[in-house]
């Protein structure tokens, strides 16, 4: 649906933003490269380990949980189409600069415990087939890479991230043409996939696995970040997002349903590398240690993506004296945010030290539901604006139900450890510290200001 006029100007490319060139196809492989990654990399056995064999079966709820956020953004990406995400919304809708702050913090965060996740992971099984290290040494070791290519630039970041989304996508399609052979060859247990044992129950059972799943689904709201670099945002955002999804679960389906059909349940959980457990029993010729490489070098894309995000975003804030200046920081000859960086490895660091694949994990999914709840909520109250451009405009009832169902799945309900929440908030609270630090600063200056005139 869509409201407005037919022909329409916008303001924005008569101001001079950013030179619009995206079109429909890259911002739809932009979703897909986003969302695929560490998460069905990492996760399918911790999956596995709420539901049994149907693994299949969280990630399609979690599919339909995400196409309802998903429909909040389509419609204010569209309205709004500029490069600030969650926080612009939020900041457009009630004009509380503290609330806008803890948004972005929010997600700031939320990329950091993704790649802490993703460190841990690379750490695991999929390193073991190379190299016998402590995970928590693989992981450090690891972080120190990702650092090191994040420092390099951004030029460099990104040519090393589109060459990785190439290799992660390929693994992915190993296991399904594993999984095909499997069928068609007669091995492996179908039914399996099928077999539903969840430990606590069939409802919380599918509440835990689907808050685990929704973490291989997140990235597609990263995409609104090219708004004002789309060509056509209203139109092609809506596809870009739903299609992406759709992909991506459809992909997802099929790996899960070809981990559970050739690998018990059991072992999956037990694995901090579940599809290598796929390439060992295939009767496919795979090399392990070669879909090890690709495991590993998708979950660095996952890292090395979150990371730039997290790094850019504290440059972001201190530039706009949202936190301290220093944080502002820029590299001299490789023109870099390099404090912003050496704060969010700093505290990716004692995430890792302190966590574990699956608590980071979903630390990164509460920290990021609750600013989608915020988000679905921004969509109803900005209802009052109007815009005068065509946009996607979502049914009432979906960002209702989006943020309902985003706001069911922070509760302890979904069997999130108690420190899953105690970590989100010690993250919360050091952007607190840094937001009342950075206040009396300004403070301390406003008043040095106003009675430096007068001496002398």
């Amino acid at each position: 649906m869509s409201e407005g006029p037919e022909e329409r100007v916008d303001p924005r490319q008569l101001e001079g933003g950013l030179r619009r060139v995206v079109g429909r196809r890259t911002l739809l492989l932009f979703v897909i490269g986003d969302i695929l990654g560490a998460g069905i990399y990492a996760l399918v056995g911790k999956v596995s380990g709420e539901v049994g064999g149907a693994v299949w079966l969280p990630f399609l709820v979690a599919f339909v949980l995400a196409a309802l956020t998903a429909t909040a953004y389509a419609e204010l990406v569209g309205k709004y189409p500029q490069a600030a995400g969650a926080a612009l919304y939020v900041n457009r809708a009630f004009g509380v600069p503290f609330v806008t702050f803890v948004v972005a913090f929010a997600v700031m965060m939320s990329g950091v415990t993704s790649a802490s996740a993703a460190a841990r992971a690379f750490g695991g099984d999929y390193l073991a087939e190379f190299v016998s290290l402590p995970t928590l040494v693989g992981a450090l070791a690891f972080l120190a890479v990702v650092t090191l290519v994040n420092l390099a630039g951004i030029s460099e970041s990104i040519k090393v991230n589109v060459a990785l989304t190439l290799v992660e996508a390929s693994g992915l399609l190993v296991i399904i043409v594993i999984g095909v052979f499997a069928l068609v060859g007669g091995d492996g247990e179908p039914s399996r996939a099928l077999e539903f044992h969840p430990g606590g129950g069939a409802f919380l059972g599918v509440v835990g696995g689907t808050a685990l799943a929704f973490y291989a689904l997140l990235g597609f709201e990263d995409s609104v970040n090219l708004a004002e670099e789309a060509k056509d945002p209203e139109r092609d955002f809506p596809v870009a997002l739903f299609g992406g999804l759709a992909v991506a679960v459809v992909i997802y389906g099929a790996v899960a349903f070809t981990a559970t059909m050739l690998v018990d349940a059991r072992t999956l959980q037990s694995s901090t590398g579940p599809l290598l457990e796929v390439v060992k029993v295939a009767g496919l010729d795979f090399p392990p240690k070669l879909f090890a490489l690709i495991a590993l070098l998708a979950v660095g894309n996952t890292a090395l993506i979150n990371m730039i995000m997290a790094s850019r975003l504290v440059y972001g804030m201190a530039r706009e004296r949202i936190v301290p200046p220093p944080l502002g920081a820029v590299h001299p000859t490789r023109r870099t945010p390099w404090v912003a960086i050496a704060f969010t490895v700093a505290l990716a660091v004692a995430l890792v030290a302190t966590g574990d694949v699956g608590g980071l994990a979903d630390t990164t999914v509460l920290l990021l539901l609750c600013v989608f709840a915020l988000v679905n909520v921004c969509v109803l109250v900005l209802r009052r604006e109007r815009v005068e451009h065509r946009h996607f405009r979502a049914p009432t009832w979906m960002p209702v139900l989006g943020a309902a169902s985003c706001l069911f799945l922070t509760l302890p309900i979904t069997g999130r450890d108690g420190e899953v929440y105690l970590r989100a908030l010690v993250l919360l609270a050091i952007g607190l510290v840094l937001w009342l630090v950075n206040r009396m600063v300004l403070r301390r200056t406003a008043r040095s200001g106003a009675t430096r005139p007068g001496r002398g």
